[in-house]
């Protein structure tokens, strides 16, 4: 049952991931200029406050140097590349075992 459900929710990660990759295109072809939606711009959009809250959670056990890195790489990084790798990862988790070699079903 538990794979069933990481097969699933890596699906809808990976369908959300083809939207997001759809509307970048669309603004690309409507402004005439390539523009990616960063995973920042979309935690700010659903729920800005834990983005306000995690900056200093984390700057307290990680140095300035190293939140300037996982930010730039992270946050600014297109939110399709993202959602493709965790539903690619959910999915990998949730597959079937694969039989044994030598033995018949």
């Amino acid at each position: 049952m538990i794979r069933f459900l990481l097969r699933v929710l890596g699906f809808l990660f990976i369908a959300a991931a083809f939207f997001f990759l759809v509307v970048d295109g669309t603004q690309w072809i409507a402004n005439g200029k390539f523009s990616i939606t960063s995973v920042g711009y979309i935690w700010e959009q659903v729920n800005q406050s834990s983005l306000l809250k995690l900056q200093p959670l984390i700057g307290e056990h990680v140095p300035p140097w190293a939140w300037d890195a996982i930010k730039r790489f992270f946050f600014d990084a297109p939110v399709w590349a993202v959602l493709t790798v965790i539903g690619a990862i959910l999915m990998l988790i949730g597959r079937k075992k694969r039989p044994p070699i030598g033995y018949g079903r």
